[in-house]
């Protein structure tokens, strides 16, 4: 789960691309329903290959080093310029600043709660 949230920062600040997943909604409906409705987000839905630890994604190493390089992601993240060209998400579609702050809290809070942190 760390190395997984290690690969979603860098997709949320443009450092990897993934595969588009094909997804049948309208990226904007499926961004307000996961952004602002208030509900817990459910288990089990897929992520995109390259940030599934079971097939591509960055592997597990040292359990410190990992969460070292966590801690650093998400400072980076939180401190990105005013003027930061954001990617697009291959779920959601283009976000502003609001709704990628909101993306990152609620993703990793989402995957803390599974572990009970």
């Amino acid at each position: 789960m760390i190395c997984h949230l290690n690969d979603a920062f860098r997709l949320y600040m443009g450092l990897i691309t993934v595969s588009l997943p094909g997804f049948p909604y309208p990226s904007r409906l499926l961004k307000w329903g996961c952004l602002w409705v208030p509900v817990t987000w459910p288990r089990g839905f897929k992520t995109v290959a390259e940030l599934d630890q079971e097939k591509r994604c960055n592997r597990p190493s040292d359990f410190k080093c990992d969460i070292a390089e966590l801690k650093d992601r998400l400072m980076h993240f939180a401190h990105l310029p005013p003027g930061f060209v954001w990617p697009a998400h291959p779920y959601l579609g283009r976000m502003s600043y609001k709704e990628w702050m909101r993306l990152a809290y609620l993703h990793t809070d989402h995957h803390l709660r599974q572990f009970g942190v």
